[in-house]
């Protein structure tokens, strides 16, 4: 006969309604997560940030509108001044001598005696100051450009010599009309051999530090004075 024992049924797992897990998760998802401010010094500390070195440096209010305009070059004459863009020091020269190559001796008089003078006029002479291996012509342009006044030595040899015609009409070039500037110095001509381009101003006649040469050194120097 079979037997009567019956076999026990299985036990059943306890479980959570499905309504309160709904609930749960439904709490769970609506809560918002709390956000923790951040200090400056955290976010220095952080790597992830670009290094002092590779920061552009902070602009002012107006640095952007307004930069910084470079510095104004100041120019220096011969003494030391601010103002030698003007007056007597905007040139390197006084007096540039112009003469014919058998007056040299005569012209180096000359300049001895207007450099060694109480005004202390700065003399152009150009085979003794002429830069070496310069050219010719540019050296006396140069010259007479750098120079306030022009000193021409009007003699027998000046007037035979084509480069002092040469001499002569660049001088009136640089400066035409300008009184006081072209200073004619005639020494061993007539009158009649007196050159027909300088007929329109008045010529220095005589040789010597009593004579033409003191003439002339007040003629420089009272242009001078109307520089200042």
């Amino acid at each position: 006969m079979a037997s009567s024992t019956s076999v026990p049924a299985p036990r059943s797992r306890s479980k959570k309604p499905l309504g309160k897990m709904a609930d749960w998760f439904r709490q769970a998802l609506s809560r918002k997560p709390t956000k923790t401010p951040v200090s400056p010094e955290n976010s220095r500390s952080d790597g992830s940030q670009p290094s002092s070195s590779d920061r552009p440096p902070a602009l002012g209010p107006s640095s952007e509108a307004s930069p910084t305009p470079p510095p104004t070059p100041t120019h220096l004459g011969a003494h030391g001044s601010s103002s030698s863009s003007s007056g007597r020091w905007s040139k390197d020269y006084d007096v540039c001598v112009c003469h014919s190559e058998e007056d040299l001796a005569a012209a180096q008089e000359l300049v001895s005696y207007l450099e060694g003078s109480a005004a202390g006029l700065r003399c152009f002479l150009q085979l003794r100051d002429a830069d070496p291996g310069g050219a010719i012509v540019s050296e006396l342009c140069q010259a007479l450009s750098n120079s306030h006044c022009r000193v021409l030595l009007i003699t027998p040899g000046f007037l035979r010599d084509p480069w002092c015609r040469y001499q002569m009409l660049q001088a009136l070039s640089e400066a035409p009309g300008a009184e006081g500037r072209t200073i004619p110095l005639m020494s061993g001509l007539s009158r009649a051999a007196y050159p027909a381009e300088l007929r329109f101003m008045y010529f220095v006649n005589g040789w010597g530090p009593d004579g033409g040469f003191r003439q002339v050194k007040e003629a420089v120097t009272r242009y001078l004075q109307t520089l200042s």
